[in-house]
């Protein structure tokens, strides 16, 4: 299993005079390209929300070629949560500095993913879930979501625009700026729009099609747009 890549130390220290503390949160991915790729051009491009904390973030597993089942995922940021709370009750840190875990994974029939929600929750662990899986997320960009894809990824792989016929065909996995940028908006209502197909008693690993990536963009990474 991959070990999780611990954050910088750097934190802990007093931020420098005129400077602005950040709130650090780390992040557990399942995939190794599509979600990293995602991340990242949030962290370059993404427009912070007026007023609240500036967030750091930190891909915990970038360089990990296991470990990236839900349940492995959960059971490392358990781990790396204890670290940075100890950390953060030697600092001091005010509630809202305090730092935080999330993790990204999807349903793909996975057999143990209601046990990893499960044990997520209880640990204080965020999880930006989706299922089938993240594509469901990407697509929203672009238009309405609707139906179930009968937990299978590929259903929604299919409808990306860019998926035939373009050069973004040939890198499938990696999401490129010109992807997304400018639909933020866009994606969020469509997610909403499809989230609401499901009746407020089905517990999301239920839900065909469903994505809560966007509250994960805004509440955690409190970025407004991009």
């Amino acid at each position: 299993m991959g070990r999780a890549q611990k954050g910088k130390d750097s934190w802990e220290r007093p931020a420098r005079r005129g400077g602005q503390r950040k709130r650090q949160v780390f992040i557990f991915t399942e995939g190794k390209v599509t979600e990293p790729s995602y991340l990242d051009i949030l962290k370059d491009q993404g427009v912070p929300l007026a007023g609240a904390v500036p967030v750091e973030m930190h891909i915990a597993n970038r360089r990990a070629d296991s470990g990236r089942k839900p349940l492995d995922l959960v059971e490392q940021a358990v781990k790396l949560k204890r670290e940075e709370d100890r950390k953060a009750k030697r600092a001091k840190l005010e509630q809202k500095y305090l730092p935080q875990v999330w993790c990204l994974f999807d349903h793909d029939n996975y057999a143990y993913v209601r046990e990893a929600l499960k044990q997520a929750e209880r640990a204080g662990i965020g999880v930006a879930f989706s299922h089938p899986c993240f594509e469901v997320w990407r697509l929203a960009h672009y238009k309405p979501v609707s139906g179930s894809f009968a937990g299978v990824c590929d259903g929604a792989a299919e409808r990306l625009p860019f998926q035939r016929g373009s050069q973004d065909a040939a890198t499938p996995k990696v999401v490129l700026p010109h992807q997304i940028l400018g639909r933020y908006k866009t994606a969020r209502k469509n997610a909403e729009r499809m989230n609401s197909q499901h009746a407020a008693h089905v517990h999301k690993c239920d839900r065909d099609p469903y994505t809560d990536v966007h509250e994960f963009v805004e509440n955690a990474l409190h970025i407004d747009t991009y």
